[in-house]
């Protein structure tokens, strides 16, 4: 009696194992929605404010998303390893002073790229059409506690980019 229960049993596991259809499925290869290559770019400078100190220089690209963001990607040399260096965009030329438009993400002392992620994104649609009259600066500071400035740069208005498309 067992070795016909035993017989059933695996009968009826193959039957069962084999009857099951399978479906391959196919990937998918069309991009999530902000998805795609990035093409539409404008980059500015960033000069160093202290050349006989850490002399931190580089630049600021703003990338335009297949959603219409801004994403902002900064890259800076001779950072100081071990220091988080805020990074702001103020109103106005550099120099001159004004209020913060955007805080930033702070800027790695290790890699000189954002911290958090390589990308900061600003989700207001108009923000990348609005760049090249926008009246503004980026201050780039030595640390979260130390407000000594290291570098800076015009933005908009009050410079002409490096590199743009």
């Amino acid at each position: 009696m067992k070795t016909y229960i035993k017989h059933i049993v695996i009968i009826v596991v193959t039957i069962g194992f084999f009857s099951c259809e399978q479906e391959r499925l196919d990937p998918i290869l069309t991009t999530a929605d902000g998805g795609g290559k990035l093409t539409t770019y404008t980059a500015y400078t960033i000069d160093s404010t202290d050349p006989d100190g850490s002399n931190v220089y580089g630049r600021i690209v703003f990338w335009k998303s297949a959603l219409d963001q801004t994403l902002v990607q900064i890259s800076l040399y001779n950072t100081v390893p071990g220091l988080l260096h805020p990074a702001l965009i103020i109103d106005g030329a550099a120099g001159s002073g004004g209020t913060t438009m955007i805080t930033l993400d702070n800027v790695s002392g290790e890699t000189g790229e954002l911290d958090t992620s390589k990308l900061y994104v600003i989700t207001d649609t108009s923000f990348y059409d609005s760049i090249s009259s926008m009246d503004s600066h980026i201050d780039i500071y030595l640390s979260t506690t130390d407000d000594t400035l290291v570098a800076t740069g015009d933005l908009g208005s009050n410079a002409d980019p490096v590199e743009s498309n």
